[in-house]
């Protein structure tokens, strides 16, 4: 018997934790403030959507070529959260209208480069919902939305946060700079962790 409990829970603890989506979210959140960051975040709806249902539809496949592809989608995904924490610790000390990473498109792209989700959806699929629904496209679908929704809800109160405590971040810009860029460190360097 499916089990909500243990899936719903796997599934907020991972979109709740920090992780790219997350901490740009909160980046543009306290640069924005929370209506000027909906637009990334609209973006990550749209991108995480369209990877989980790809990655859903083809989750068999992938499990077959998963050690051929895992080590390419790691490098791709690292270099690219090392980018964005490059550019996160070298940003000016002023909160300042940037719109070069805030945008529907940026939030959108970051999704497939982003191997957190992947993850997520791979794990989810597997773990919880494939061994129960195989074979039925629309409950596959319709559990792929669901596991984008999810993580769409927490990137929008990692804006909120972002944009609470936006004073705070404008007191201490570089302090916050720096912790976001080594969160998004971490993030590259666990992904060979596990």
């Amino acid at each position: 018997m499916f089990s909500w409990f243990s899936f719903l829970t796997y599934a907020v603890v991972t979109a709740v934790t920090p992780g790219p989506n997350n901490i740009m979210s909160m980046s543009n959140g306290s640069r924005r403030g929370f209506k000027g960051a909906l637009p990334f975040n609209f973006g990550i709806l749209a991108g995480f959507s369209a990877v989980m249902i790809l990655c859903t539809a083809f989750c068999s496949l992938l499990s077959t070529w998963i050690p051929r592809i895992k080590m390419p989608m790691l490098i791709v995904g690292a270099c690219y959260m090392l980018y964005l924490a490059w550019e996160t610790f070298h940003s000016s000390d002023a909160i300042r209208e940037d719109h070069s990473r805030d945008g529907f498109l940026s939030g959108l792209l970051l999704q497939f480069v982003n191997p957190k989700i992947y993850i997520y959806c791979i794990m989810s699929m597997e773990a919880y919902i494939l061994p129960f629904y195989n074979g039925r496209p629309l409950l596959l679908l319709g559990f792929a939305l669901l596991l984008a929704f999810i993580g769409f809800i927490f990137t929008l109160l990692w804006s909120a946060f972002g944009s609470i405590f936006k004073w705070l971040f404008s007191q201490h810009a570089k302090l916050v700079n720096t912790v976001m860029a080594l969160l998004l460190v971490y993030c590259a360097v666990s992904l060979f962790l596990a």
